[in-house]
């Protein structure tokens, strides 16, 4: 039986998104809300892309990585939340049917970039902490350049083979999606095709592009930990911990949320609720990564601060 049976089979040009509810009282309070939190993301991100590239000190492959995940961040963040707050603020929260597939294109290319980039990110530190006489051969300019390329590459043509699939479909009946951006699977649930091929695939890509990155994170870690038991001195394992404990914060927090999200059951969560863990997902951790590197990594607060001292110089200086 296929999917389309019983159904009106009128193609859709627009879906509406449905956001977070009709009340007029919240509408203002969201809009003011996701606009600190998308400018405090892209200028924190932005934040430390300058200091990467301004301090000679920092031109090392942790933080050339660094440097990515949060150019990573901004177009992650950017792929959705300027379109939310400008629903939020005209009420007109349609979207054309190829403009949302083409959203969750961009969307899953960087969440797929994300995961391989973490992925890369605990190998470094892997080598710096397990290797560390053999770091400078292991993890040179080139190597990170080439890890840095495998990650951008290969999610971009998962999600290439995947949104081939998608662009083909078509949608009927129900034009509305439960949701603040287009999502996979509430998009996919108002097709009037049979997408249970696309789904298996989609399935498979997805498990390919995130348990992998997360099996090989994981195993980095361990190791990591192994050898910092081993040390003998505590001041010696306390800054060797030092060096990754930023990275581990921001591992557990994407991937807390990202199984939260999309692995526990939500049969029985409330749709509210499921929306209000995709917010932590999507929109609080590209906030939170810059905040984390800030506080928790002393290179890049010692780089803060001197670039302030120079700024507050800068301006003494220009105003004599």
């Amino acid at each position: 039986m296929g999917k389309a049976e019983g159904r009106n089979q009128t193609p859709i040009a627009e879906f509406v998104l449905l956001g977070f509810g009709n009340g007029p009282e919240l509408q203002p309070l969201l809009f003011l809300l996701f606009l600190v939190i998308y400018f405090v993301t892209v200028a924190g991100n932005i934040l430390i892309i300058a200091l990467v590239v301004c301090d000679q000190h920092l031109h090392t492959p942790m933080y050339y990585l660094l440097g990515n995940l949060s150019f990573l961040e901004i177009c992650y963040i950017s792929t959705f939340l300027p379109r939310l707050l400008a629903s939020l603020l005209t009420g007109d929260r349609t979207v054309s049917v190829k403009g949302c597939i083409v959203q969750l294109y961009f969307f899953g290319i960087l969440i797929a970039a994300e995961s391989l980039l973490l992925a890369a990110m605990s190998y470094d530190r892997y080598l710096a902490i397990c290797h560390p006489l053999r770091y400078a051969t292991l993890m040179n300019g080139r190597v990170c350049c080439q890890l840095l390329a495998g990650c951008w590459i290969s999610s971009f043509l998962l999600c290439t083979m995947v949104n081939i699939y998608t662009f083909q479909l078509r949608f009927c009946d129900s034009n509305e999606i439960d949701h603040f951006f287009c999502d996979f699977s509430p998009l996919i649930k108002l097709s009037c095709d049979d997408t249970h091929i696309l789904l298996l695939f989609s399935f498979s890509i997805a498990t390919l592009g995130t348990l992998v990155p997360l099996r090989l994170t994981l195993t980095s870690y361990i190791c990591i930990i192994t050898t910092i038991l081993k040390i003998s001195s505590s001041t010696g394992r306390q800054k060797a911990f030092s060096t990754c404990s930023s990275h581990l914060i921001v591992l557990t927090v994407y991937y807390g949320t990202v199984i939260v999200v999309y692995v526990v059951p939500t049969t029985n969560t409330p749709k509210v609720l499921h929306k209000i863990f995709s917010v932590f997902y999507t929109v609080l951790t590209p906030m939170m990564n810059p905040l984390i590197y800030c506080l928790r990594n002393k290179e890049v607060k010692e780089s803060l601060r001197k670039g302030i001292l120079k700024l507050v110089s800068f301006g003494n200086s220009y105003r004599r």
